[in-house]
């Protein structure tokens, strides 16, 4: 079997997770969250309450920090389990 490395396994699960976040918190900067969220929930029946809050720096790049962390460190620990079932 091969063999992943642990390091770049984290880093790219990280990228994809904080591009995910970062393309959320582009719609939400531009106003377009609301009608992206409500078209997408319409599609699967679902009906919410709920507004999308004014968009805040801050706010975005600790979710793509957090988003981007936790990409990476289930990347690498996946990297690990499989390296570790797979010798």
């Amino acid at each position: 079997m091969h063999h992943l490395h642990q390091v770049k396994a984290g880093l790219c699960l990280a990228v994809i997770l904080g591009s995910l976040h970062l393309a959320w918190a582009v719609l939400v900067a531009s106003g377009w969250a609301q009608i992206v969220t409500d078209f997408i929930l319409r599609l699967h029946f679902i009906q919410l309450d709920y507004v999308i809050e004014a968009f805040n720096v801050s706010t975005a790049l600790l979710l793509i920090a957090i988003t981007a962390s936790i990409g990476f460190v289930v990347g690498w620990g996946f990297a690990r389990l499989w390296n570790s079932l797979h010798k």
